[in-house]
């Protein structure tokens, strides 16, 4: 448990401190002046001013926050401060320091895929045949275990990856495949056919099939700067769209929100990731860097999204929103995220009690 409990305090700390850097630097840039960068809640444990700012790490290790001037409309300001307000500098401005937040959060994803990708490469299956299934196109077209696949309609292929990808974009179009067959050419004609299979979700759909196994071997593949960065950002934007979808099916109900996990999900599985390396910690530190950014997009109030939503309203109106309003949506979006906190708890709570 202390270990788990030491993974817990590394991620979120990382997590947290991350995200309020990028509003921090984001109203330095726009010279907002910022009073307190916090890590964690509640009592000061440790603090240090600098300049205006000062610096702290609070008792309760569950978020931080960055408190700007003029911050809070309608609050009496001294004259001095008021080329240094955040409600005084112009809407694209604070628009721009309230998803910095988020967007360093994508950032750090695509950092740590980047170091991971530049220093350690990838890991590919070989395009080798394993096994073909019985009754299938692969079959049909005389495809036999030990084949190479070198080409499909003039592509060349490299991993088993390239294989998937290919054909399941087909649309069951006959494609032309050239295998290496114990040292030599092969070429075959071969046409999907569409089966039914299950998604990350469980959920049975449609897709293109051949009806071929790979042998499971694999090989190692360095990445140039341009390739790991390429593949860093593409994969961040994999986790984004999944983790959207994800949200969208709980809405719906077509997955079960018993899947949503709290602080004591995230320590449990921090101090396994940790245990299994430093390479498993730091991909989990970025899947978690994409849920957080996505999460405070969300617009519901107190959430950076919420004031992205009020600073959408008043761009569209012209106007901003009244202080009555916008007062009544922070308590209800205060409510929500304190009914969705009580539930994730009740959800880890539930899983050591059912020793999941």
């Amino acid at each position: 448990m202390g270990h788990s409990a030491v993974a817990f305090v590394i991620v979120i700390g990382v997590l947290v401190f991350i995200h309020e850097l990028g509003h921090f630097l984001a109203a330095r840039f726009f010279k907002v002046g910022v009073d307190v960068f916090s890590l964690g809640f509640g009592p000061k444990i440790f603090k240090k001013k600098h300049g205006r700012t000062e610096y702290c790490i609070s008792a309760i290790p569950l978020g931080g926050y960055v408190k700007m001037v003029g911050e809070e409309p309608g609050k009496p300001l001294d004259p001095e401060d008021v080329p240094v307000s955040f409600s005084h500098k112009p809407l694209s401005h604070k628009s721009l320091i309230v998803a910095a937040g988020p967007m360093f959060n994508f950032f750090l994803a695509i950092f740590i895929f980047y170091v991971l990708y530049q220093f350690s490469g990838i890991y590919l299956a070989k395009p080798v045949i394993g096994e073909v299934l019985d009754n299938t196109p692969a079959q049909q077209a005389g495809l036999m275990p030990g084949d190479v696949i070198q080409t499909i309609d003039g592509k060349q292929i490299q991993s088993f990856e390239d294989i998937t990808q290919i054909v399941t974009t087909s649309q069951g179009q006959t494609m032309q495949i050239q295998v290496n067959r114990e040292g030599r050419p092969v070429r075959l004609s071969i046409t999907p056919k569409k089966s039914q299979a299950k998604n990350v979700f469980q959920e049975t759909v449609d897709r293109y099939v051949i009806g071929i196994k790979s042998t499971g071997d694999v090989f190692h593949k360095s990445l140039n700067p341009f390739q790991a960065m390429g593949r860093s950002i593409s994969d961040t934007a994999g986790l984004v769209k999944l983790t959207i979808v994800s949200v969208g099916k709980m809405i719906s109900g077509s997955l079960s929100a018993n899947n949503l996990g709290g602080p004591i999900m995230i320590a449990q599985m921090a101090g396994e990731q940790a245990k299994a390396g430093a390479v498993n910690f730091a991909w989990f530190i970025a899947l978690l860097s994409v849920n957080l950014g996505i999460i405070n997009l969300f617009p519901i109030p107190v959430l950076d999204g919420g004031h992205l939503m009020f600073f959408g309203i008043e761009a569209v109106t012209g106007k901003s929103v009244s202080e009555k309003l916008r007062e009544k949506m922070i308590q209800f979006g205060a409510a929500i995220l304190v009914a969705l906190m009580v539930f994730v708890f009740y959800n880890d709570i539930l899983r050591i009690f059912s020793g999941e």
